[in-house]
């Protein structure tokens, strides 16, 4: 079976081979009999004309005929073709083409042979008899190139030469495009397309197809040529080619076959010089300028094709590139500033290829381009077919990715650039304003274009997500130098930072511009202040910023750059090494030199600022003209003696270039200078004098500058390439926010199409959406300004007129639907605008158009309930009351839905409105009726959903409750009138939402607002419970609120007619909410909250004097002692048993309060603080009654208390005998217990009798001193006198315990 399928296969293969076999060989036949043809039609063509031989005639014999090579050749070749056993491309091309290549270059040929020869050579060009691997196919190639190029037409009539000249086009397109044209040299190719650049000439004169098809082959035979250097390029680096070895103008003598970059670079610099085709020619005094503009324009769109087919690849090949960024930009910019308006199209073509594939290696030359040639044409009053053609330029670059990210990057903050894109930005909105109100295609071209920026930047600010939204504001803290650049590496974030740092420098630069021309001495302070020279000064940062910084004054400059001080003089030579002068003659450099400041008077400053100059331009000379830099200078004060003498008209008889050269003679080491060289600077200067005290500046791009250019190019960093970020887009926007949104409303007042109106909101909604981060001043301009096309806010229209605009014309529509549309999707960023917003409210309110759902706002569901009549308004300057508070109501209902639908940006959008608050109180007109009642109503309801849900932000508490304060503030009977809503919603943050309190200052605000609740009975409930809430809950009582809790706990014992049961319940619990003071003492707790400012918790208590804060080690201790004298002030309450259960609860908070008062110092604070105090509080409250009429019944119960009050201090001194004993302050603290008990033993009642407090005090001391003296702390000393300063005391106090207690 195998056998089988093997004897199968195989006769499948024999057929095969037996198919392609014929195949081929009819293949072969064909190309024999296609020669034949040809060699038959040129030889026909032969014989028909008598004139080929000159022993020709017609009686002769054939054999005539045979006398000429020619026709032997064909005949021979004829002989050769139906070889049966040849293959056509195994065959050397120059035994078939060397015939036909011989009638070509023949003198004695008729055109009509040429002609026929021509279409054969082609003809086997086309049918590719041979290939690039045909033995002798780069000879035959070359053989072609050589007889086309050579092509002889001495025996023809024009219309002949036409019909050879389009055969002559076709070969030679059909050359470039044959797979062997890879074989040609590079001089061939460049033959062959100077060949081809002959027709295109030739035809000028001729038929008009002639000409098209010339310029069409040259096009081809440009882009054959350049669309190989891509492969050139991978070649060479595949065979090892070094980038010296491209250097070279020869740099393809290594390859192996083929053309390369030596006859592009050749050809290029060829199409280059095609831009020169221009006259300059002088008549009647004036200067014009002409040019044959239909070369130039071909120059150009072969230019284009050379640059679009090589793309990046140019940048490889360094002299090519060289020849770009020199010879073809300088043509571009010298010709584009007075060229035509076609010329000038196809000029920012060419310079916008460039920058899609070269941007890196033209930086300084596309600034240039802009400046001298695109800002110029679009400002300087061209024409407006012109103007269009340069805005359109602009436009072009715009539509580009990156474009204006670049430049702005690249130029704008570059301290030493102009600010290219602020620039274009400026003109765009410039021409995009109708001065006279009209429209022009040129007003529209230049907003679209304006658009295109705006777009560009926001639809890129859009998707950088890396930063988030916050600050964009750069400071600049230390001194850095600011010509100085960073390279774009890896670190993306550091170098975006490193260029918005040199934007502000650049902005400080032009302020310090604005001093130093009022007043030098303060220019320069203000750079040391702003940071930008160091301290000690830098002498470079000095010769930069009088090198680079535009607009100081050249005078000025002059003066310092001559000063014979050390500093200056280093200064001088930095400034001078600014400047690059290679390859620049002297008098160039010189000119180009004096150009950046005045030449000073003082002849001792000139030798100075000559003496650098000539050593800088002496040392970047790359020949050997000049002997030493000693000779550049006596050859500049030459120049300048020279300059003075042509051109000062006082000056009667003018120096002779003989004179000139004869003054200049042994002045280069003893030696002459050439003869030519004096003599071209004596004919400079004489023609153009150099301007040493110019006040203008040249617009033009001088050839100083553009050597320069290319100079500074050499030694500077490459364009760097980059991406948006969203702090540049932010920073190139702000650059031209305000022409920009002028631009917008001016051009939306003007338009009339439906189309430009939309493409304007486009736009709006654009800026709208840069000016988010961070540009909030824009975006409110931007919302003031269309605001005022929605009709809405014209204070003189009436109803009737308002309704029928608005209704009739599109335009306030539009602009209505944008503003509202832009506050619902920017309206974090919206600032000074939403007073626009309101007031468009307001009127759409006024005329019924607002939809019911905007006008009832509905109640949130965990606000309390609005009272039904609000107060009315009085005082603001309204038509009627009526109007005056359906205003406010609608107002603070306003702004109640919108704080309430936005809560969780309630931080980002309150403070600006509170400061707003602030200023609305202070208006001279200000009436807080019912302003101030609507705003707590409305605000309460802000603050229960503001709490209904965790936070992590701290500010909008300390927010709401700042505005609440302030409102309540500005008309304290509100407190009264609203009390009950005051009430349940502080309650109500208490019982439900207490965790969401995170400052002391919200926990001050709350519990400050709850006591209210104490005023009136009915609510005093509401207030109670929410407070042994708090405190039976005990988890959100923190050392932050506890403070808070105390005093708001004092105020309820206030009250009068309040349960006495509920007080009773308060001391408890505070007496019990000792156990978190020591909870938190063990465990060093620190609470959420504990972070508050100080301020937020000062009071006016005595413990809180001394700035003492959560963090403070002694901080539960002044908790304590505020609770203390909170107990204490307590005990002086009307009520008996509140204040008796008061003394309890201070007792009971002593006892659980062990571990605070472990030290010494405290137990003595504490007993000075709270237990002295309240003893003498209460006897003189005591006393107070006693010497009142009627008052024995009061008197007696604060007798009663005082009593509770001895036996609790001689407990709690007895339970704190120890600690207080080993105080140094102890014998002063054991003087005032004594002192007490003598003051309470020797009360005087007056009328109401004696007082009962004698009864207990002798027992009281009786036990005190018994522990005493048990314990070892009261007992004779010699050191101590305690014994007898107490045995002296008691004595007094009570004489008969003094034998029981101190016995002989």
């Amino acid at each position: 079976m195998e056998n089988l399928d093997d004897f199968m296969n195989g006769e499948e293969d024999d057929h095969k081979k037996k198919k392609d076999s014929t195949k081929f060989k009819r293949k072969q036949l064909g190309l024999s009999c296609m020669l034949n043809t040809e060699v038959g039609a040129v030889l026909a063509v032969i014989r028909r004309c008598p004139e080929f031989n000159p022993l020709y005639n017609i009686s002769s014999s054939e054999e005539s005929y045979d006398s000429s090579s020619i026709v032997s050749s064909l005949r021979s070749l004829r002989s050769l073709i139906f070889n049966p056993q040849q293959e056509w491309r195994t065959i050397d091309p120059s035994i078939y083409l060397s015939p036909f290549i011989d009638v070509i270059q023949s003198d004695d040929v008729p055109a009509s042979a040429t002609g026929v020869a021509l279409a054969a050579i082609l003809k086997i060009l086309k049918f590719e008899v041979f290939d690039e691997k045909t033995p002798g196919a780069r000879e035959a190639m070359e053989s072609i190139v050589a007889g086309i190029t050579s092509c002889r037409l001495e025996k023809s009539d024009p219309a002949s030469e036409d019909a050879v000249m389009m055969k002559i086009l076709q070969v030679l397109a059909g050359i470039m495009q044959h797979k062997a044209s890879i074989l040609l040299s590079d001089h061939a190719v460049c033959t062959l397309v100077n060949a081809c650049f002959q027709v295109v000439q030739q035809s000028v004169n001729r038929g008009d197809l002639l000409q098209r098809s010339a310029r069409y082959t040259m096009h081809e035979l440009i882009q054959a040529v350049f669309s190989r250097l891509p492969e050139i390029d991978i070649k060479e680096s595949e065979g090892g080619e070094s980038e010296s070895d491209m250097e070279d103008a020869d740099d393809d003598g290594d390859l192996e076959y083929g053309y390369g970059v030596r006859c592009a670079i050749d050809i290029f610099h060829f199409l280059c010089s095609l831009l020169n085709v221009v006259s300059i020619v002088d008549s009647d005094g004036s200067t014009s300028h002409t040019a044959d503009e239909d070369v130039q324009i071909f120059a150009l769109v072969l230019i284009n094709s050379a640059i679009e087919l090589s793309g990046d690849k140019i940048g490889k090949y360094p002299k090519l590139l060289r020849m770009i960024q020199d010879d073809l930009l300088h043509h571009l910019i010298y010709y584009g500033t007075w060229s035509s308006s076609f010329v000038l199209s196809m000029i920012c073509s060419t310079v916008l290829n460039a920058y899609h594939f070269l941007r890196r290696f033209i930086r300084f030359q596309l600034e240039a381009f802009f400046g001298y040639v695109l800002f110029r044409v679009a400002l300087l009053g061209s024409s407006i077919p012109l103007q269009e053609v340069a805005v359109e330029g602009m436009i072009n670059f715009c539509r580009q990715p990156t474009f204006v990210v670049e430049v702005y990057a690249n130029y704008d903050c570059d301290p030493c650039c102009r600010n290219v894109f602020e620039e274009v930005g400026r003109l765009l909105c410039k021409h995009s304003f109708p001065a006279n109100g009209h429209l022009t295609s040129l007003h529209i071209q230049a907003f679209e274009g304006l658009l295109i920026m705006i777009h560009n930047i926001a639809d890129n600010i859009d998707k950088d997500d890396r930063n988030p939204l916050g600050s964009y504001s750069i400071q600049l803290t230390e001194y850095k130098p600011f010509w100085e650049e960073k390279e774009k590496e890896d670190d993306l974030e550091a170098w975006v930072e490193h260029v918005r740092m040199r934007k502000v420098m650049k902005k400080k630069l032009l302020i310090a511009a604005n001093h130093f021309n009022r007043d030098n001495k303060k220019g320069l302070e203000y750079l040391k202040h702003a940071k930008l020279i160091s301290d000690p000064p830098d002498p470079k940062a000095y010769a930069y910023f009088f090198r680079y910084t535009p607009g100081l004054d050249k005078k000025t400059i002059g003066e310092y750059l001559g000063d014979p001080d050390s500093f200056y003089i280093q200064v001088l030579k930095e400034f001078t090494e600014t400047f690059h002068f290679n390859g620049m003659v002297l008098d160039t450099a010189l000119r180009f030199y004096l150009e950046s400041f005045w030449l000073p008077g003082e002849s001792q400053k000139i030798q100075r600022i000559l003496e650098a100059f000539s050593e800088r331009f002496f040392y970047q000379q790359s020949s050997d003209l000049f002997a030493s830099k000693d000779t550049v200078l006596i050859l500049c004060y030459s120049l300048i003696m020279l300059n003075t003498d042509q051109h000062n008209p006082q000056v009667k008889k003018k120096m002779t270039e003989e004179e000139f050269i004869k003054n200049n003679r042994a002045i280069n080491a003893g030696q002459d200078l050439p003869r030519e060289y004096l003599s071209e600077l004596f004919q400079s200067i004489s023609s153009y004098a150099i301007a040493l005290a110019q006040t203008t500046v040249s617009l033009d791009m001088s050839p100083s500058r553009w050597i320069q250019l290319i100079n500074l190019s050499k030694v500077s960093p490459a364009l760097i390439q980059c991406d948006f970020d969203r702090r540049l887009c932010r920073d190139m926007f702000a650059c031209i926010a305000g022409p920009s949104v002028t631009a917008l409303s001016s051009f939306f007042e003007h338009a009339d199409e439906e189309e430009l109106l939309h493409e304007c909101i486009e736009g709006l909604f654009s800026v709208a959406r840069i000016a988010q981060y961070g540009l909030e001043d824009t975006l409110d301009e931007l919302i003031t300004s269309f605001c005022k096309f929605t009709t809405l806010l014209n204070p003189y229209a009436s109803t009737e007129e308002t309704m029928f605009t608005f209704s009739h014309d599109l335009k306030p529509r539009l602009a209505t639907v944008a503003v509202f549309t832009i506050a619902n999707d920017f309206r974090d960023s919206i600032r000074g605008g939403w007073k626009n917003i309101v007031d468009c409210l307001l009127k759409l309110k006024r005329l019924k158009l607002l939809p019911q759902s905007v006008i009832d706002f509905e109640a949130q569901g965990d606000a309390p309930t609005t009272p039904d009549e609000p107060a009315a308004g009085k005082g603001q300057k309204f038509s009627t009351p009526v109007e005056e508070e359906e205003t406010v109501v609608f107002c603070w209902d306003l702004i109640t839905a919108i704080a309430l639908s936005n809560v969780h940006r309630f931080h980002l959008f309150w403070p600006n409105f509170h400061e707003y608050l602030l200023a609305v109180a202070q208006f001279p007109m200000f009436s807080p009726i019912p302003f101030a009642e609507k705003a707590i109503l409305g605000l309460l309801k802000v603050c229960l959903k503001l709490f209904s849900t965790p936070r992590e932000d701290k500010l909008a508490e300390e927010l709401i409750f700042k505005s609440i304060t302030l409102m309540w503030k500005l008309d304290k009977e509100i407190l009264d009138t609203c009390h009950e809503i005051i009430s349940q919603s502080m309650s109500k943050i208490i019982i439900e939402y207490p965790a969401n309190l995170q400052t002391g200052f919200g926990w001050k605000s709350v519990l400050n607002l709850l006591s209210v609740a104490w005023r009136y009975p009915e609510t005093y409930d509401v207030g109670i419970e929410a407070l042994i809430a708090l405190f039976s809950d005990g988890t959100q009582v923190t050392r932050t609120n506890y403070a808070y809790c105390i005093d708001c706990a004092f105020g309820c014992f206030l009250a009068k007619n309040s349960p006495v049961d509920k007080k009773k319940k308060i001391l408890d619990l505070l007496a019990d909410s000792v156990n978190l003071l020591i909870q938190w003492h063990r465990t060093q707790y620190s609470d959420p909250g504990s972070n508050v400012s100080a301020a937020s918790n000062t009071s006016n208590s005595s413990m809180e004097d001394n700035s003492r804060g959560p963090a403070s080690a002694n901080y539960n201790m002044n908790l304590f002692v505020k609770l203390g004298e909170a107990f204490r002030r307590t005990s002086l309450s009307r009520q008996e048993e509140i204040r008796n259960h008061a003394v309890y609860s201070l007792h009971k908070s002593f006892n659980l309060a062990e571990e605070l008062l472990y030290i010494s110092s405290n137990c003595i604070n504490y007993f000075n603080l709270v237990i002295f105090a309240m003893v003498d509080e209460l006897h003189e409250k005591m006393l107070e009654y006693s010497r009142r009429e009627n008052a024995e019944r009061e008197m007696r119960s604060m007798e009663g208390t005082l009593k509770l009050a001895m036996e609790l201090l001689s407990d709690m001194y007895l339970q704190s005998l120890r600690q207080i004993a080993e105080s140094p302050g102890f014998r002063t603290f054991w003087l005032g217990i004594l002192r007490r008990m003598d003051t309470c033993m020797k009360a005087e009642l007056g009328q109401y009798g004696p007082s009962t407090l004698s009864e207990i005090i002798p027992d009281l001391l009786k036990k005190i001193i018994t522990q005493m003296k048990d314990e070892g702390i009261l007992e004779p000393r010699e050191e101590d006198d305690m014994w007898e300063i107490t045995y002296i005391q008691i004595q007094w106090i009570c004489p008969p315990l003094k034998d029981e207690l101190f016995p002989l």
